[in-house]
C-alpha cells in the first residue's frame, strides 16, 4: 500500500507540507496588540512567582490563552477571544478554573483588570 503526501505519520512531516497559521483560513487569532498585552500581564505574574506556564490555541470559533500555575494542572485562567460575541457581550472573556466567566467585555484591557492585580499605595 502506498502512502500519499499527508497520509504518513505526523512526526514525519516535511517542511513543504506544513501549514502556517496565516495560510489556514477561518481560524481566530490574537493580533499583535492583544498578544502583547496578554504577555505583559503574564510576564509580571511569572516574575511575581504566581504563574509558570501558558498555552495558546487558535480554533475555528475562538482563540484561547490558557494560564497555568504548573504545567501538569488545569489552567487557572483562560483568556478567550470569540468574535461571534463581539456585538453582544463582547469578544473577550476571562474564565476561571471552575468554568465561571469572571469578566466579559469589548475591550481587552478592561477585561484583564479582573486578574491584573496591581499594588496600590494607601
Amino acid at each position: 500500500m502506498s502512502l500519499m503526501p499527508g497520509d504518513g505519520e505526523p512526526s514525519e512531516s516535511r517542511g513543504a507540507e506544513r501549514v502556517s497559521p496565516a495560510a489556514a483560513p477561518g481560524r481566530v487569532t490574537f493580533n499583535r496588540f492583544e498578544l502583547n498585552r496578554i504577555l505583559n500581564l503574564y510576564g509580571r505574574q511569572v516574575a511575581a512567582g504566581e504563574w509558570r506556564d501558558y498555552a495558546i490555541d487558535f480554533l475555528k470559533d475562538r482563540a484561547v490563552f490558557s494560564i497555568f500555575r504548573r504545567s501538569s494542572e488545569m489552567p487557572l485562567y483562560r483568556i478567550e477571544k470569540n468574535p461571534r460575541l463581539a456585538r453582544k457581550q463582547g469578544a473577550y472573556s476571562v474564565i476561571s478554573a471552575t468554568g465561571h466567566i469572571l469578566r466579559r467585555g469589548h475591550e481587552l484591557d478592561r477585561v484583564l483588570l479582573v486578574i491584573d492585580r496591581k499594588l496600590s499605595l494607601v
